[in-house]
């Protein structure tokens, strides 16, 4: 009898423990994206970014360019070439034509990069702006509800709101843009 009182006992310590953890764990959502597409920063990026891009896309028109005239010819000739011509200058094609897919490899893996870095200091202060409103409203999680698939989402939870008024894009109280 005193064995089954001290773990009724274990039980019911437990039970409260539990409850009161959970009473601390509170999470909330934002909607990061609708953050992002507002900040006055973003078309900052976007510009700078297709600025960098361009250099990438002019020299692959040029390249494409090139190649498209030795097809042009490769296939106004090819009738008239001689067997060892014809294979050199097919050749010749595939090679233009992987170093065109590989340039452009290369241009999408440092325009991916590029992206990233200058986005970095964007992401930095939304970051830190959603951090502050976490921390001011004793949120213990947040969830980026723009990529996460959630069924219930109390719209007490959502501080998008309070992030971007944090970051002074739009007008207290509104909702709307500054």
């Amino acid at each position: 009898m005193k064995l089954s009182i001290k773990v009724a006992a274990i039980v019911f310590y437990l039970f409260i423990i539990s409850n009161v953890a959970k009473a601390q764990t509170k999470i909330g959502y934002v909607y990061f994206s609708a953050i992002l597409d507002v900040m006055p920063e973003r078309a900052k990026l976007a510009k700078d970014l297709q600025a960098y891009q361009k250099t990438f896309v002019d020299r692959l028109q040029v390249m494409q360019a090139e190649y498209q005239k030795k097809v042009d010819v490769y296939q106004k000739t090819r009738t008239t070439m001689t067997d060892a011509v014809r294979i050199q200058s097919e050749s010749e094609l595939t090679d233009m034509q992987k170093r065109i897919q590989d340039y452009s490899t290369q241009a999408q893996q440092q325009s991916d990069a590029k992206q990233n870095e200058l986005a970095k200091p964007l992401l930095g202060k939304i970051k830190l702006a959603i951090d502050a409103v976490a921390k001011l409203k004793g949120y213990t999680y947040i969830i980026d509800a723009t990529t996460q698939v959630l069924i219930v989402m109390p719209a007490a939870d959502n501080i998008t709101a309070a992030v971007k008024l944090k970051l002074g894009i739009v007008a207290p109280g509104t909702g709307t843009k500054k």
